[in-house]
């Protein structure tokens, strides 16, 4: 079976536009100076995803992305591949461009001095504190600004950095795999493999786009994974790991497991997050290992849970964007219940597993009504597996 979309992806709408009526040809560039941005999918973390394409008369000339925080910014490499070519050019930017000093230096400055005409990005930066800041500097300069070309599809690339920007929290995206009958691994426990290997393997690029990984210690405990990102299965060898949180609310997980052992031998991130109710001396052992133990819990929640709200506070404050949650049903469910998930990828295997086998996720649900609802925005066919992704829909909307 074809890869194929049944439907394409619901796009949030950006209200932010000129009203100038962009051309194809306008279309056409953006578009390239998107493709240009997702070369920085797996490492720009935590920085946006930019891309930038310059344009004099009909040719291309000056391309750049922005791959790694702290190098320089797409429209800055792109300047410097132009040259003198960047005068009185048109600039395509899949964001706004910077007009602050961070790790880098301003980029509405060096867009100014190299005397470009016209700049068209695509929406303004996520960050309330300089959105439009950019905008008016090159306007002052006498440059020509309009925006809101393909908003949709940069606000996409980059939905991590707008969540965290605009509400202090990571994007969180659930995957799940189930069988065609809804459960995710036999009675036994065993589950490899419920899908095909075209399906493990876009699991692969999810993994590497996240910036943290969350899961439970159910998960850790009946398969002792990994939950690393295998450069083989995704086809490209990338230097970095997403970071690794454990949801193990009394310290229960093993000195010698593979997240724990693997983590402190090759310097990945590693948070266990607990509640209150833990072992002293167990803290102290991981401690020593290096790893790191936190604990979240609230007003919501009781000394033995784990405070999920408070947790994603604290992910967003640590600068991460995406939070990829592979879990078990327990803690997808608390999830879900608590409408903190942002966007599902739920795929599907053609099979037939049982009823005796695990569920997909343990909903405390005892009415139709209260059933939780599903937005699908997309459909697609992965080998022989399907991959729904869908937004929850909120509670208060379907009653």
């Amino acid at each position: 079976m074809q890869n194929s979309p049944m439907h394409s992806m619901k796009c949030q709408p950006v209200p932010m536009t000129t009203n100038v009526e962009f051309s194809e040809y306008d279309r056409q560039m953006m578009m390239a100076a998107l493709a240009l941005a997702e070369r920085g999918r797996y490492t720009c973390m935590p920085n946006p995803r930019v891309g930038c394409v310059i344009v004099k008369g009909d040719d291309i000339v000056g391309r750049g992305a922005h791959l790694h925080a702290g190098q320089p910014h797409a429209e800055v490499l792109a300047l410097q591949e132009a040259g003198a070519a960047s005068h009185n050019a048109t600039v395509y930017v899949t964001l706004e461009p910077c007009d602050f000093h961070g790790r880098t230096g301003p980029c509405t400055q060096r867009l100014i001095a190299a005397g470009v005409s016209r700049v068209i990005y695509a929406l303004d930066d996520a960050n309330p504190k300089v959105s439009g800041q950019g905008r008016k500097a090159l306007l002052a300069a006498g440059i020509v600004v309009d925006f809101g070309l393909l908003a949709c599809e940069a606000q996409q690339l980059n939905r991590g950095f707008f969540s965290r920007m605009q509400t202090q929290r990571p994007f969180v995206h659930a995957k799940m795999a189930m069988s065609l009958d809804g459960r995710t691994a036999m009675a036994s426990g065993e589950s490899q493999w419920i899908t095909g290997g075209l399906a493990r393997s876009r699991v692969q690029e999810m993994r590497a786009q996240s910036c943290v990984m969350v899961t439970g210690i159910g998960t850790v405990l009946s398969d002792d994974p990994s939950l690393t990102v295998r450069s083989a299965e995704l086809g490209v060898d990338i230097d970095r790991q997403p970071a690794l949180v454990v949801i193990d609310s009394h310290l229960n997980i093993p000195l010698d497991s593979k997240v724990i052992c693997e983590s402190t031998s090759s310097g990945r991130a590693l948070l266990i997050a607990c509640a209150k109710d833990f072992d002293i001396e167990r803290k102290k052992a991981l401690v020593e290992l290096g790893v790191e133990v936190q604990v979240f819990t609230g007003i919501v929640a009781s000394p033995k849970r784990i405070d999920l709200s408070a947790l994603l506070d604290f992910l967003g404050e640590r600068e991460y964007n995406e939070v990829m949650l592979e879990a078990g049903a327990e803690l997808l469910g608390s999830f879900i219940q608590q409408q903190l998930v942002d966007e599902l990828s739920l795929f599907v295997a053609p099979k037939l597993i049982g009823a005796s086998a695990k569920p997909l996720a343990q909903l405390h649900i005892e009415a139709m009504s209260d059933a939780q609802a599903l937005d699908v925005i997309e459909v697609e066919s992965v080998g022989d597996d399907w991959l729904f992704r869908c937004k929850l829909v909120p509670q208060a909307l379907t009653h």
